[in-house]
């Protein structure tokens, strides 16, 4: 067995790692770069290496400075956990060659699995079904787009290096592909240093089935069931589950093989996900459902199936890697229950999903059910990497009760001032045609501008509110946690209308001295200070400013920088008559673009940015005057 092991990543999935390695009686050494000095994961490791500056390209995806730490510290094996280098076959064979063992598949394995179009080749040769779509070398913008109008449109452009959803573009129609060919190949030249697509036929129901594959050194390999991850936006998953709704016995004995004979196919060792598309029209049937990709790594989303498997998987890498055969035959394994899990991002949804960053001054993350993260109050959300907060995990007996209770743990999250999308999720939730399990990829997209409107307080919340508020003019209200504000006359009428401020805006409340508005009963209720989170969403209450700001970023026409971040595309021109919604610039920060929109018609009045520039936050991009 393993005796001491890096973790060549950082957050929730290093944190996942040290905890499964330490009931292990496993040594671990944490790797940390500058943003990451007081970071979580660094302070749970019996030993921590600082590999360099904050950017992943300086730090964390430099396997010379991961395998020198190794040496430094003893450590017999290096586990990639997900992302940065866990896929580079190139970076599992220097681990080899320097004489470690590698948590992971093999190298050949990577190799063969890690570009799309040469694992879709393999698999059509192993006799699993795949998408219909383009696999050429030919990569000439003008072969393609004579490939996707041949395939017919909707048609979904993906980098043959990709994950994680980033180089990936969905194009409606002949005239959009350009301009979403140039996008998805930046998008895949800065995430994977390899610009190079392939084309597939969108599905127009598309559901998003996936089975964890494991594989040992003695030839066995069995799956652990599938998941659904329709839920996406952008290709990012957002809610998990296990198993799948609607999959009935046959289908399941279908898949299921498919990936196993899939995962055979390329020897596979170690944990690894099957995707596939289904075309969900017609309910989930066994001819209607095709190879996508094979993600060689433990998935962001393993702890679903470990929830209804009741197996650890980090231990199962943990001894598949140690050459001990996997733990469990196929015929040992079963499902029981449901479960569920929800990414909690620091992005605000209302906002285009705009990543939050900063200091997570308030974070209370609900008591039940399973948290996975790699933050804590008083720590920060960088620019730098991913803006995950926190994996959110439950496991009910029936899907019913899991949806009621994951809804529940998103209900009760409270973060200030970094913005999440827990509202977002618990709105998810609860919709009725996620409720019936009749989700499909597209969901969140066709319903976007319903699901993203910004969270309203609700008239207890407002009412709640205003005691609070009055409680500070006049202490015979005081209750024992209140709001340190003034403006608020005292000695009122019982019964009286007052204006204060939620979130900078001004309500009106009709407020009644002799009723008490407590929440303490509510489990959805977070107070503190003037802080009020409700569902997921935060208020912060005070007095009404009087003196003119407060107004929205973009009010004037000014659009400013949400984030640190590379101007990767300019797509006006000083002088330029501009509509309500038109790309104006794209900004490329935390590994994703982020396409800054004019907010009214009018002109573009200054553009002091360029190509290629680098941003700080707040910095003016460009103005637009409304026009007259």
């Amino acid at each position: 067995m393993i005796q001491s092991l890096l973790i060549a990543n950082r957050g929730e999935i290093a944190c996942r790692i040290l905890r499964t390695a330490r009931a292990m009686g496993i040594r671990t050494v944490a790797v940390y770069s500058d943003a990451d000095a007081n970071a979580l994961h660094v302070r749970q490791a019996d030993a921590a290496v600082h590999i360099g500056p904050s950017p992943a390209r300086e730090s964390y995806l430099v396997g010379e400075k991961i395998i020198a730490a190794a040496k430094a510290t003893g450590a017999e094996a290096i586990h990639p956990g997900y992302g940065f280098l866990s896929e580079n076959a190139e970076f599992a064979e220097a681990v080899l060659a320097a004489g470690l063992v590698w948590v992971g598949p093999k190298p050949d394995s990577i190799r063969a699995m890690g570009l799309k179009d040469a694992a879709k080749a393999r698999m059509i040769a192993a006799g699993v079904p795949v998408t219909p779509g383009y696999l050429g070398e030919d990569q000439s913008p003008e072969r393609l787009q004579a490939e996707a109008d041949a395939i017919g449109y909707p048609v979904l452009i993906k980098a043959v290096a990709g994950g994680g959803g980033k180089g990936m573009r969905r194009v409606e129609a002949a005239a959009d592909f350009a301009d979403a060919l140039a996008s998805c190949k930046r998008e895949a030249a800065s995430s994977f240093g390899d610009d190079r697509v392939l084309l597939e036929k969108y599905i127009l129901s598309p559901r998003h089935i996936e089975v964890q594959v494991f594989g040992d050194t003695q030839g066995n390999v069995v799956h652990l069931f599938e998941r659904d991850c329709s839920l996406q936006r952008r290709h990012q998953k957002v809610i998990e589950e296990a198993p799948a709704p609607g999959m009935d016995a046959e289908t399941r004995d279908a898949i299921c093989a498919a990936a196993v004979r899939a995962a055979k196919a390329v020897d596979y060792v170690g944990a690894g996900t099957i995707e596939f598309i289904a075309d969900a029209s017609e309910g989930l049937r066994a001819d209607r459902i095709w190879f996508m990709e094979m993600n060689t790594r433990l998935q962001v989303e393993h702890p679903v199936s470990e929830e209804i498997t009741g197996q650890d998987l980090v231990e199962w890498q943990l001894r598949v890697a140690s050459g001990e055969p996997l733990p469990k035959r196929q015929e040992e394994l079963s499902i029981t229950g449901w479960a569920m899990e929800a990414r909690l991002y620091a992005e605000d949804p209302a906002k285009g999903f705009l990543p939050s960053v900063g200091r997570l001054e308030t974070l209370f993350l609900a008591p039940t059910g399973r948290v996975e993260t790699g933050v804590e109050e008083g720590g920060a959300v960088s620019p730098f990497y991913d803006p995950m907060i926190a994996k959110l995990v439950v496991h009910a007996e029936t899907r019913d009760a899991a949806i009621d209770e994951l809804a529940k743990t998103c209900g009760q999250i409270a973060v200030d001032p970094v913005k999440t999308n827990a509202w977002f999720v618990r709105r998810l939730l609860n919709e009725r045609v996620f409720r019936e399990g009749m989700q499909t990829t597209g969901f969140i997209g066709d319903n976007l501008e319903r699901l993203t409107a910004a969270p309203q307080p609700s008239t207890n919340l407002l009412h709640f509110a205003a005691e609070r508020l009055m409680a500070v003019a006049d202490p015979r209200l005081r209750t024992d946690r209140l709001a340190k504000l003034q403006g608020f006359r005292v000695n009122a009428a019982p019964n009286r209308h007052i204006r204060f401020a939620v979130n900078g805006a001004p309500v009106d409340v009709a407020y009644d001295a002799s009723e008490v508005y407590a929440f303490h009963d509510r489990e959805d209720i977070y107070f503190d200070g003037d802080l009020i989170c409700e569902g997921g969403a935060a208020f912060r209450v005070g007095a009404l400013r009087t003196d003119g700001s407060g107004t929205g970023a973009a009010a004037d026409g000014a659009l400013l920088a949400p984030m640190p971040g590379r101007i990767t595309a300019v797509d006006v021109a000083p002088g330029a008559q501009v509509t309500k919604g038109q790309r104006l610039v794209t900004l490329e920060a935390m590994k994703m673009e982020h396409a800054l929109t004019a907010p009214f018609d009018g002109t573009v009045a200054e553009l002091p940015v360029t190509a290629g520039g680098q941003v700080t936050e707040g910095t003016l991009l460009v103005r637009v005057e409304k026009a007259a």
